[in-house]
């Protein structure tokens, strides 16, 4: 009597989740502050080259930044400085905030490549809609700044001169305040980005944001509030309806991106 010959059954493949789990769990606490390091010197490197290359254009970025200033003031109308160095860190400072655009992708990539260890397979696909979407976003923030809401806030807060009253700021508060309301609104504006994230991982719906939107309107005009210089309500509608905007927009891309298992039990 022969025997068939008995086929041992191959053990069921691993997840990719498990493989990710398990090499997300190899590394230790020094381990992660050291990837965290090493994350951190290529950022500041990258914001380091951006700066230097805005250097070289350093008379285009002036005038760039300038414009909407100058628009403001009385005809005739100059800004002034006092300090015998004001002046020369002002381009500084303007070639550090484009350098910071410039480096922008690559920071974009460092935090997404820090953060990706601890994701699945399937959600580190998300790295160049990540990277493309937060950078756009982003400048488009600063951009949206410089063109709309920045000369409305100027303009109003320009507008008191009298006859009693002549307006003559100094260019470094001024820059000071453009550069808050552009950085401002460039974090603003990574909403849609935020929400595809946090979409993808799960930690957010659409339903969940839109059961929501009464109480992000409240948030809206708190975040308003505190970005716009004043207490003038032009330019704190003028920042709460993009971001409100946004917000519907976040909607819309948490419903595209969000987990296929909660799609499909929504």
């Amino acid at each position: 009597m022969t025997t068939s010959p008995v086929l041992a059954t191959p053990p069921p493949p691993r997840h990719d989740e498990e493989d990710d789990d398990e090499i997300f769990g190899k590394m230790s606490f020094l381990e992660h502050l050291d990837e965290l390091r090493m994350r951190i010197i290529r950022g500041l490197i990258a914001i380091v080259v951006g700066f230097l290359v805005a250097v070289v254009f350093i008379s285009e970025i002036f005038r760039f930044i300038m414009q909407p200033l100058q628009a403001a003031l009385p005809e005739g109308g100059r800004l002034i400085y006092t300090e015998p160095t004001e002046a020369f860190i002002l381009q500084l400072k303007m070639a550090a905030l484009v350098g910071l655009l410039l480096a922008l992708p690559i920071l974009l990539w460092q935090i997404w490549a820090f953060v990706s260890p601890g994701l699945y397979s399937n959600e580190k696909r998300l790295a160049l809609p990540f990277v493309f979407s937060g950078t756009l976003c982003f400048v488009a923030g600063v951009l949206f700044s410089h063109y709309v809401v920045f000369p409305a806030a100027w303009m109003f807060f320009a507008g008191f001169g009298t006859d009693y009253l002549e307006f003559m700021p100094r260019v470094a508060p001024i820059f000071s305040l453009y550069v808050r309301m552009a950085l401002g609104l460039g974090a603003v504006f990574q909403i849609p980005t935020l929400v595809m994230f946090l979409a993808r991982i799960g930690l957010v719906t659409p339903r969940l944001l839109a059961r929501n939107t009464k109480y992000a309107l409240l948030a809206v005009f708190v975040v308003a509030a505190i970005i716009t210089p004043g207490q003038d309500p032009l330019s704190q509608v003028l920042v709460a309806v993009p971001m409100m905007a946004l917000y519907v927009l976040s909607i819309g891309v948490a419903w595209i991106f969000q987990r296929r298992d909660l799609k499909e039990d929504a």
